[in-house]
């Protein structure tokens, strides 16, 4: 499902116009961006929360070469399923 068809969707069931819908979703998801750049938690009740954590430097290796590389340490978002969302998906 794509960002389009939840602005359809919406749109027919609520009757607004697809563009009203277009700006209100796309707000809303630039207001959780914006957010998880502060690194404030996004909680939606029922749905998950964002959390943007650090994930520790480390390090790898080349598969080809084998030589050893150094990782750096960066942030990245992480989501954990609300109560109704795991009993929805899991059914």
């Amino acid at each position: 499902m794509t960002k389009k068809d939840i602005v359809i969707k919406i749109a027919d069931e609520t009757e607004l116009k697809q563009i009203d819908v277009k700006i209100i979703v796309q707000k809303t998801l630039d207001h959780i961006i914006e957010s998880l750049a502060k690194s404030e938690t996004v909680e939606l009740r029922n749905f998950g929360i964002f959390k943007v954590r650090s994930r520790k430097s480390r390090v790898g290796r080349n598969p080809k070469t084998g030589v050893t590389v150094p990782i750096p340490e960066k942030r990245i978002v992480s989501f954990k399923p609300g109560m109704v969302m795991k009993k929805r998906v899991m059914k």
